[in-house]
């Protein structure tokens, strides 16, 4: 018999630790190759952690609640070794993915790491984005980072020792004033988070602790309303001909593809079209920088069976066809909702849509997932009376109408951008072709 140790494997860009939830089996437990043996959390999602080798767990290292880094062992297993090793063998395999070196994480990691901020760091000293976007907001300087000792993998700055940094700052008022001096001078930071009230508890009122996603949401949530003024433009599309088109194909394309064929990849494909159109609204801002993106990547706004929200990615969905579309959100959705969405699928977006009609809403005004700087939301479809322009005069007629509303951040989209990009969408969709392919 032989060991093996269990690593945290790689969880995409810039995701440097997990937070352990639960263990789906004990110490003593067999386990088969692929079997999901640990539920974990980053800073983005939930996802199980499979094992790559059959065997019995006999250590688990990394209790409930605890941290583990990426490449850090979590358990301990023991499997079957080849040429009669021993148990106190370690099998000797090639390091996985999920371990890669210094250098291979800052090529991959440092074009990620541009926030909103002047505070400029020479490259000496490594920082995630989310260590290096705190840093820059709370204008901490290289030198004052260089006295931090990291916690993290290697020695590296995690997210704790940061804001522990940033909690006792005001207690290092040498410190501070001398990096006062070399630091470069800051753009203005997002206000801090709203101060938080003393809601009085009544008799019978019941107390339910927020779990950790929703603790993520509300954060993120007052973090980009601070950041972003909202402005948000509304429109009504007739989609009698996009209803139509999807009731003739719907069947078909099921019995063809095994996929069901939703509205969702026919608005995409229209979003898509009006961002090639008008590719200003596919940025995100940096400082006093516009960076405008090359890819085109769809957040789709998914409601999880606890209530949560997710925005899983559509990856380069200007390349994909409608087929193509239909098979990525069944994919995405699916996962989803059934927590096995791994963290680079719910990473960069450049613009998000929110089907609010889903659950029977007209129209809403969702809030901008940061760094984006629009979204689009989309009503549900009711059927209307509406008056229609023919060439022997107007009629009423009975029409399939939908409400969309556009939330832009007016500090880089205009009302005129955002507007012309609503009402192209808007065109798109009105003046879908009954003879489009799928």
């Amino acid at each position: 018999m032989a060991e093996y140790k269990l690593l945290l494997p790689s969880m995409g860009e810039g995701v440097m630790e997990a937070t352990i939830i639960t263990w789906l089996f004990n110490e003593g437990d067999n386990v088969k190759e692929d079997d999901s043996v640990v539920e974990i959390a980053t800073d983005k999602v939930d996802s199980d952690v499979p094992t790559p080798v059959s065997g019995k767990i006999v250590k688990i290292l990394k209790q409930k609640d605890e941290v583990a880094k990426v490449g850090e062992a979590i358990a301990i297993l023991e499997i079957e070794g080849e040429g009669g090793s021993t148990a106190s063998e370690e099998v000797k395999t090639e390091a996985p993915a999920s371990a890669p070196d210094t250098e291979t994480l800052k090529a991959i990691e440092e074009p990620l790491q541009a926030v909103a901020s002047n505070v400029e760091f020479s490259g000496d000293l490594y920082l995630s984005p989310l260590v290096k976007s705190i840093a820059q907001q709370e204008n901490i300087s290289e030198s004052e980072l260089k006295t931090i000792k990291g916690s993290g993998l290697e020695g590296r700055i995690t997210k704790e020792d940061i804001l522990a940094y940033v909690s006792n700052r005001g207690n290092q008022p040498v410190q501070q004033a001398a990096s006062a001096q070399t630091a470069t001078p800051a753009a203005p930071k997002a206000p801090a988070s709203a101060p938080v009230s003393t809601v009085p508890v009544a008799s019978g009122d019941e107390i339910i602790p927020m779990d950790r996603m929703r603790k993520i949401i509300a954060e993120n949530m007052v973090k980009a309303k601070q950041i972003a003024p909202h402005v948000t433009s509304f429109i009504e599309t007739d989609v009698t001909n996009v209803v139509k088109w999807r009731n003739k194909h719907k069947d078909i394309f099921e019995k063809r593809e095994g996929e069901k064929l939703t509205f969702m990849p026919i608005f995409v494909k229209a979003v898509v079209k009006a961002i090639q159109d008008f590719p200003m609204i596919n940025v995100s801002i940096n400082g006093e920088n516009i960076i405008k993106k090359k890819n085109i990547n769809i957040g789709m706004a998914t409601a999880l069976p606890d209530g949560n929200l997710i925005v899983p990615v559509i990856k380069n969905a200007d390349q994909l066809s409608l087929s193509g579309l239909a098979k990525a959100i069944n994919d995405l959705a699916y996962r989803a909702r059934n927590k096995k969405l791994r963290p680079e699928d719910t990473q960069g977006a450049t613009y998000t849509i929110s089907n609010v009609g889903s659950f029977g809403n007209l129209m809403g005004t969702p809030i901008i997932p940061q760094p984006q700087v629009a979204i689009l939301a989309i009503g549900a479809i009711v059927k209307k009376p509406a008056v229609l322009e023919t060439k022997d005069g107007d009629v009423i007629a009975i029409r399939q109408l939908m409400f969309m509303s556009h939330s832009y951040d007016h500090r880089v989209v205009d009302g005129s951008l955002g507007g012309m990009m609503l009402k192209h969408v808007h065109d798109y969709l009105q003046n879908w072709d009954l003879n489009t392919e799928i």
